[in-house]
């Protein structure tokens, strides 16, 4: 059974962002302060990317554990209300996310994906993905 009524679940579920959330608003402060400029939710790229760094043809994708499965994920649980509801939802995510890479990947971009629950960890994250960028800049 649900916490809460179905009203108040709907409310909540409604005012979940897709962009512009505290995760990817966490990564572009960083990237910026590193003097990296980038585009941000380019609708013209599948999956419309929350980070664009064209200089270094790269895409940085900020996913949130839940809504995009991250497995093996303490911060992931299978809901235990309307299973195949979720389990449905949940894996068309997870089939257009590998889609759009391919996609991305594909028309030349390097793409990375940074996960919430790595970001709440230490700034050890942030400094890879800074790597991870300026080695495609190297290699291309």
């Amino acid at each position: 059974m649900d916490v809460h009524s179905r009203k108040i679940r709907s409310y909540n579920m409604s005012r979940i962002k897709g962009k512009d959330t505290k995760p990817e608003e966490m990564v572009r402060k960083y990237l910026f302060s590193k003097g990296l400029r980038y585009r941000k939710n380019v609708k013209t790229l599948p999956g419309c990317p929350d980070i664009v760094l064209p200089k270094y043809k790269t895409i940085v994708f900020v996913d949130g554990c839940f809504w995009h499965v991250h497995n093996d994920c303490s911060y992931f649980k299978w809901p235990a209300l309307r299973k195949e509801f979720w389990h449905d939802k949940l894996s068309k995510n997870q089939e257009r996310d590998i889609r759009n890479t391919t996609l991305l990947t594909d028309m030349g971009w390097k793409v990375v994906v940074v996960w919430q629950c790595e970001l709440r960890r230490s700034e050890t994250r942030l400094i890879k993905l800074i790597n991870e960028i300026k080695s495609n800049a190297d290699n291309g």
